[in-house]
């Protein structure tokens, strides 16, 4: 879908328009002189072509109710326009900021059929589509931001796939085509790892790496650092392509740093109520605490190593639960400098990667707050706007 100036899409106006006059034709009325035509163009709107893709966009998912992920310009608060994405579908961002790719399935008619699974490529100017590659399997699950990644410099994609285990599906970019499926046994959340292929996070509590030239992928786990049953560690964690590093937190607020590679190397936990000067949450049934929580809770600007975490009072698995504040962790220091209080709990939040960063958070009702992230001064509330996850243009 190209870009569009104006409040509504030509084709969404006319037929307001249209179902206007025949309402008040069948009401036995008239309509006014001065009705548009719905078969003229509307001089309001107007076709344009974006730019590439800025630090200060966000993507928003908007889930099952709009299909589709929106863009967003943080510095002015307007829409720009949204990239075509099916439900359960995974967009990831061009390095070069020339495309869209999206990992989707759909089906020959609607919800059955043939199913086809294949990464769908927009152009980034246009939003048309350009082309289609063809794969064998997908898993279908929404609102992950790590089922589908880019390395290799824009080269090279990893899908997260479950067909009939877990495994993942290697795409050329460069070529537009399917390369391997590996098998990957109770991992995921996808890293790429520059150089060597990928990391995942696996349900034994290891960090597996995977090797992924010659005939034969080569898999190695590190020593388990975490409990998958006891204190799992969020989904969507936080990572720092350029430095290669992840940040994760656990449900009772524990924080592990990452350093992927050939060899990646994991560092002891630190809890991050404690770095706020609190007491450390436990898994103990009906202790309340503060917890981290929310579908998407945790956001990090790689250029000054802050972690933006939504954080609520609660118990022991509450950890979707959205947050009333936020803390800013600075995770080389160890140490919250900042908590901002929320007027309205939020279940989403992302941070721009520009060097006066803002935040985005989308709250429960479907608003999308745009915040000031030194501050957090409010600096736009966009109605009706927020979704799913939210994804900024990473370094």
């Amino acid at each position: 879908m190209m870009k569009v100036q104006g409040k509504s899409s030509l084709s969404a106006r006319a037929r307001y328009t249209a179902a206007a006059v025949c309402a008040l034709t069948l009401l036995g009325g008239a309509p006014a002189a001065q009705a548009a035509d719905p078969l003229q163009p509307d001089p309001e709107l107007e076709a344009v072509t974006l730019s590439a893709p800025k630090p200060s966009w966000v993507f928003v998912e908007r889930g099952f109710v709009v299909p589709g992920n929106t863009i967003y310009d943080t510095d002015t608060g307007k829409m720009l326009g949204q990239v075509e994405t099916s439900h359960l579908s995974d967009l990831s961002l061009d390095p070069a900021g020339k495309v869209y790719y999206v990992a989707e399935s759909i089906w020959s008619k609607g919800s059955r059929g043939t199913r086809q699974d294949m990464i769908t490529v927009y152009d980034a100017a246009t939003l048309k589509l350009k082309s289609e590659i063809v794969m064998p399997g997908r898993i279908l699950i929404g609102g992950r931001k790590f089922n589908f990644v880019i390395g290799e410099a824009g080269k090279t994609a990893y899908v997260y796939n479950l067909d009939p285990a877990s495994s993942v599906n290697v795409i050329d970019l460069v070529k537009g085509k399917f390369v391997k499926k590996i098998e990957l046994p109770g991992c995921a959340s996808l890293m790429p790892v520059d150089g060597v292929g990928f990391s995942a996070l696996c349900s034994d509590g290891s960090l597996a790496t995977v090797k992924t030239a010659g005939a034969k992928p080569e898999i190695v786990r590190s020593a388990p650092f975490f409990s998958a049953t006891n204190d799992p560690i969020f989904d969507n964690f936080g990572f720092n392509g350029p430095k290669q590093e992840a940040v994760f937190l656990t449900y009772t607020g524990q924080v592990y740093t990452a350093k992927l590679g050939a060899t990646p190397t994991i560092s002891e936990p630190f809890s991050i109520q404690a770095a706020a000067g609190v007491t450390p949450a436990d898994t103990k049934p009906l202790d309340v605490y503060w917890y981290p929580g929310a579908r998407q809770g945790l956001a990090l600007h790689s250029a000054s190593g802050l972690a933006y975490v939504l954080m609520h009072t609660g118990e022991y698995w509450t950890h979707k639960e959205p947050g009333t504040e936020i803390w800013v962790l600075d995770v080389a220091a160890k140490k919250v400098t900042k908590r901002i209080p929320l007027e309205e709990p939020a279940a989403t939040i992302a941070v721009t990667q520009e060097a006066a960063p803002k935040l985005v958070l989308g709250i429960e009702d479907g608003t999308l707050l745009i915040l000031d992230a030194k501050t957090g001064a409010e600096k736009f509330k966009l109605e009706k706007s927020a979704g799913g996850v939210l994804r900024t243009l990473e370094p």
